[in-house]
């Protein structure tokens, strides 16, 4: 009788990949995990239970097969894994990385549930297609058969980027348009390479030239472009711009010199670590080397950034959020490794001020919680008379992101756009009241998941040759 290859859960107990010792890590900015040997890969694979509703595939945005996929794994049939991965994902590689595992498919898997520990899914997803890429298995798109019909994408971040693989994969003329001077947006310029190193983005961005999607960068619509021109040069427009005006402070000294916005800082040590001249960091505008930093926030973005701060050299690191642990919207996990790094994190603290015309310190409002708000969340409220000041040389902001005016910006006034300034798009199709006008990501939906983005640009893909097929039909009646 052949030897059962799964359910091992019993027997054989979770393990991550090694992590580097905090001593080390913070020396560079590399990512922290080693990967996963072949060995190890499948062990971790054969833990899966094989269960009849897999609840990590329906917590999965992208409903990735994970199942079947990690069952080849631990059976050696590794190539099929990468293609079963990729067929519902066009970035497997970067999901495994960065995804909220203990929030979407590991939080769901079913033997974490019955006190055995999650599958390692994100770890052997990383393994799955980095070795695809090591044994040559990823390869330029090649259509069947080219078609007539062009898109051109606004954005070129994972949301604009999946879609482009997904039109380009059926032959459609695809055209991406973005500001930078790198493809994959926040994935290139917002996440430090210690999650995500950066190789790993420009392999899928020549990926994509490679396969023919032209990538024009540099390119600011409403400045180097109009979007009317833009629409008249293609069949159908994706609007994929994400959302990058940064959420302000308010309260006594808050335009004070040293105090930044998050993205800021984190595109000039990125761009630094790509070898780039950043005037900002040499200046010391942008760079925490030697300086007391305070981060705001309490989400991922404030999770890169300290842990930034720490591998820049920081004297110290503080992080600033006005609840409590249990209530942050980033990740547990983020914030046990920066804990480790030697960030020191001061719960149910807010801003109310700052002091010094250069900032020296940042004026904090001890909190409690309070009543539950309209989402569930208990809300904080000032203790009085418990007010300190922090202090700092440098204050780094990140309190989230909203989209830009893009109906001012672009001279649009009839783009539909909700009160919250997102574009106001089918859910299912990213369709917009415009003729041939789509919107995919956070521009939608707000500051969301890498994968949602994904799995957006996705759906308006295959919704734009749906509507291509079915004005071919008409014509040809």
């Amino acid at each position: 009788m052949a030897k059962q290859p799964m359910l091992k859960f019993v027997t054989v107990e979770r393990d991550m990949p090694e992590k580097r010792s905090a001593e080390v890590r913070n020396e560079d900015f590399l990512e922290i995990y080693a990967p996963f040997i072949k060995a190890k890969a499948e062990e971790q694979a054969s833990r899966c239970s094989q269960c009849g509703v897999p609840y990590c595939q329906s917590h999965c945005p992208l409903h990735n097969n994970i199942p079947d996929w990690l069952n080849m794994t631990a059976t050696g049939r590794l190539e099929e894994a990468y293609e079963l991965s990729q067929a519902t994902n066009t970035f497997p590689e970067i999901c495994g990385r960065i995804c909220p595992q203990d929030r979407l498919c590991e939080g769901g898997c079913v033997i974490e549930n019955s006190g055995h520990g999650t599958v390692t899914i994100g770890a052997v997803e990383k393994y799955i297609t980095d070795t695809a890429w090591e044994k040559g298995w990823v390869k330029p798109i090649t259509p069947l058969a080219e078609r007539a019909e062009s898109v051109g994408i606004i954005g070129a971040g994972p949301g604009g980027l999946a879609a482009a693989d997904m039109l380009r994969r059926a032959g459609v003329q695809v055209t991406v348009y973005d500001r930078y001077d790198r493809a994959g947006g926040l994935l290139t310029y917002g996440i430090p390479g210690f999650k995500l190193e950066k190789d790993v983005v420009m392999k899928r961005n020549d990926q994509l030239t490679e396969s023919g999607v032209t990538l024009k960068l540099n390119c600011n619509v409403g400045e180097d472009i109009s979007f009317d021109d833009i629409r008249g040069a293609h069949d159908a427009v994706i609007i994929a711009t994400g959302v990058y005006k940064s959420r302000d402070l308010g309260g006594p000294g808050a335009g004070a010199k040293g105090i930044v916005k998050a993205l800021d800082y984190l595109t000039a040590s990125n761009r630094l670590n790509f070898g780039d001249t950043v005037p900002e960091f040499e200046s010391g505008e942008l760079n925490a080397a030697g300086k007391k930093v305070v981060v705001i926030g309490g989400g991922d973005t404030a999770m890169d950034c300290v842990r930034t701060a720490i591998r820049q050299g920081a004297e110290s690191v503080k992080c600033l959020y006005r609840r409590d642990r249990a209530n942050m919207p980033g990740s547990q996990r983020e914030t046990n490794n920066a804990e480790e790094e030697g960030v020191i994190f001061e719960w149910l603290s807010a801003p109310k001020g700052f002091t010094g015309d250069a900032v020296e310190g940042v004026m904090v409002q001890k909190m409690r919680l309070g009543a539950p708000d309209a989402s569930g969340r208990q809300s904080p409220e000032v203790i009085e008379g418990a007010d300190y000041v922090e202090e700092a040389d440098l204050v780094i902001k990140a309190l989230g992101f909203e989209p830009e005016d893009l109906q001012t910006l672009w001279n649009q006034p009839d783009l539909p756009v909700t009160r919250w300034g997102t574009v106001k798009a089918e859910f299912t199709t990213g369709a917009t009241d415009l003729e041939g006008v789509y919107a995919v990501g956070d521009i939608v939906r707000g500051a969301s998941l890498v994968v949602w983005a994904i799995r957006d640009g996705r759906d308006c893909a295959e919704a734009i040759l749906k509507k291509f097929d079915a004005a071919k039909t008409v014509a040809a009646e």
